[in-house]
């Protein structure tokens, strides 16, 4: 088999590449996802080349969201939260509200090169294939596999780039390594540097799959559309020769044993503690130990909400939720105050519209009430968690 990555031809900028595996040819375009020079060198590459298959950079439902200009207000926050999935949903966010203030300095939608090549090879009758792993798979993959401050090292150093300041304004070199660079893919290799864990499922674990996929495409003449972080990853498989298992790419992984023990653990400890000392000690003793627990909880917990300046139910919820959660992993204080603070405090349409610019300036997080949610949610639960390590400490202390 013969293998060669080269410039498919010499009226192609270095963004275009071509490899030869067997008899089948790959022409990979690195775009910039930002970039209108991306979105014309597509159509460009897509025109010239005629090839049997187009395959892209996305999944079913970032296709839906770029096509049907769906926007953040058609979420279902309820389900969201019932379901848990408050932090995917907020590291989604983060990294999609840098991608998005970098694509208004230029002009031009995210994403809107991979559309590009969807409608021009619709218009040529030319298969499309969605080679992207599903955006909710990455990010849930994304956040389980860091650890608690791993999570907030992305939520404090998400917001934006050291190679550009948004606050500037871009000069002629920035605007041309833009072009060379997927900007998406420039932040998280920023980020993997603190965060190398974050990297491996967004970008590497990504190259293997959009490989795979793109091997699994029918015809011999094949142009793929990708974000140009992800080229030389992707003809590193390619050139391997070897099939890619891509199912336990596809699973969440579940949560650590360890954990599940701590979960469990800790609950046990203090209602066995709290029997032991009213059979020791007697019943005084135990409620004066277990009002400390609820205490514990409950007070760090409300005082979370209340500096995310949540609803004065919520606060209660918080006070009142916290003691009896924290005896159960299932779910946390942060999550029942999260629900009510929305119930309470419902987002409106242009917190939803402008929330992908209000994340990137800490007062907005305030003044959104979008934004607001997840203030509650992360402040409680942190509230919640001290109270929990603070009550366990007293409880264990008086048992002696």
């Amino acid at each position: 088999m013969s293998e060669s990555p080269a410039p498919a031809t010499p009226t192609y900028p270095e963004d275009v590449q071509v490899v030869h595996i067997g008899d089948r040819e790959f022409i990979l375009v690195g775009t910039a996802h930002i970039s209108q020079q991306s979105a014309d060198l597509v159509r460009q590459v897509i025109e010239t080349e005629q090839p049997d298959c187009v395959c892209v950079e996305l999944d079913v439902q970032r296709y839906k969201s770029l096509s049907q200009q769906r926007r953040w207000e058609s979420l279902d926050l309820k389900a969201i939260i019932k379901q848990k999935q408050l932090s995917t949903l907020l590291i989604n966010l983060v990294l999609s509200s840098y991608q998005k203030r970098m694509g208004q300095k230029l002009g031009v939608m995210p994403g809107a090169e991979l559309l590009e090549a969807t409608r021009v090879a619709d218009s040529l009758n030319i298969p499309v294939e969605l080679c992207d792993r599903d955006v909710r798979t990455t990010l849930r993959r994304a956040w389980n596999s860091m650890s608690f401050w791993d999570k907030i090292k992305l939520l404090t150093t998400g917001g934006g780039s050291d190679s550009i300041q948004l606050g500037d304004e871009l000069t002629e070199d920035d605007l041309a390594r833009i072009r060379r660079q997927d900007v998406l893919t420039e932040l998280i290799t920023e980020l993997g540097e603190k965060l190398p864990t974050l990297k491996k499922v967004l970008i590497d674990e990504r190259d293997t799959y959009l490989a795979q996929k793109m091997m699994d495409a029918p015809g011999k003449r094949l142009v793929g559309v990708v974000g140009a972080g992800h080229v030389q990853g992707i003809i590193a498989t390619l050139k391997s020769h070897q099939q890619q298992d891509l199912a336990p790419l596809e699973v969440i992984p579940p949560v650590s044993p360890v954990w599940k023990w701590i979960g469990w653990g800790i609950p046990a400890v203090i209602l066995a503690s709290l029997a032991y000392i009213g059979y020791s000690k007697g019943g005084a003793a135990m409620g004066d130990n277990a009002l400390f627990w609820f205490l514990a909880n409950g007070i760090p917990s409300a005082l979370g909400a209340s500096i995310a300046l949540a609803h004065p139910l919520t606060i209660v919820a918080a006070f009142l939720s916290a003691p009896f959660t924290s005896l159960t992993p299932v779910i946390g204080a942060g999550y029942v105050a999260a629900f009510v603070q929305l119930l309470r405090r419902p987002p409106v349409v242009k917190e939803f519209q402008s929330v992908s610019e209000d994340v990137a300036h800490v007062r907005n997080w305030w003044s959104n009430h979008l934004l607001r949610i997840f203030l509650v949610f992360l402040f409680t639960s942190v509230g919640s968690m001290i109270g929990t390590y603070v009550g366990l400490y007293e409880i264990i202390s008086n048992l002696f």
